[in-house]
């Protein structure tokens, strides 16, 4: 699929990868339909495709809430007609320390990095069943391979979109919807900056939109990056277990 003059949703747009990702779509004459919760950033961002050439439909809308994920989903098709591809790029990674983590504070990170990819995937995959065909692609994180130290929650939370998004792509093949989930390492966004979490070959948001364009139009299953990265994790899934925590630990150590 190349993204020229398609109908595409980002869902986390107002700033970060998805705003990076919403721009260089709009360069390409393409129709967005981009929400987040806050209405101020998405009008700006909205305003800024306009100027680029392409067409924009800015909804503020709480992932937390299927509702409204479904509000913007059906508003977006009556705006464009059908959507042909999403990316949800909803989710955050704050240090935790699982020796004062509360449960709250662990469930509550679950919502945020999985029960909003439920939430929209949900009402995509009932329009994208009704015209037959779709992409929808999701922003999980290398952390979703291993339970890496200070990310326990955040791990646990994007292994289990992974296996979801495994499970979707087999299911949902008889009505031709492609599922893309792509994995960044660490990459230098505003919110991430000041987390405390060492970020070894960070790379900025604009080239992580660009790999996560890429990975769409290309119709990738799962795609690692960047490269250096993307080969560690595949080593470390086949080395034992011990040996993994204690290179994860000696790196996040010796990055600190």
């Amino acid at each position: 699929m190349e993204f020229h003059n398609k109908t595409i949703l980002i869902a986390g747009a107002s700033t970060g990868i998805g705003r990076a990702v919403a721009i260089q779509l709009g360069k390409k004459k393409n129709k967005l339909i981009i929400t987040a919760r806050r209405q101020s950033l998405l009008d700006l961002l909205a305003q800024e495709i306009v100027e680029l050439g392409g067409e924009c439909l800015p909804i503020a809308a709480d992932a937390l809430s299927v509702n409204e994920f479904t509000r913007v989903v059906d508003q977006g098709v009556q705006a464009f007609g059908h959507i042909d591809a999403a990316l949800l790029n909803i989710g955050d990674g704050p240090s935790f320390d699982m020796a004062t983590v509360t449960a709250d504070e662990v469930k509550q990170n679950m919502r945020i990095n999985y029960d909003t990819l439920v939430n929209g995937i949900s009402p995509l995959i009932a329009r994208m069943k009704q015209q037959n065909h779709g992409l929808i692609a999701h922003t999980n994180s290398l952390a979703g391979f291993l339970g890496l130290p200070q990310q326990g929650p955040y791990s646990a939370a994007k292994a289990a979109g992974r296996i979801l998004m495994d499970t979707c792509r087999i299911e949902l093949a008889p009505w031709n919807i492609k599922f893309v989930s792509v994995y960044p390492g660490f990459v230098a966004t505003q919110r991430v900056s000041q987390d405390g979490i060492p970020a070894p070959m960070e790379i900025s948001e604009q080239k992580a939109a660009r790999h996560i364009i890429y990975a769409m139009e290309k119709e990738k299953l799962d795609y690692l990056f960047p490269f250096s990265m993307r080969w560690l994790i595949r080593l470390a899934r086949i080395l034992p277990k011990s040996a993994v925590g204690y290179l994860a630990s000696k790196m996040m150590n010796d990055e600190t």
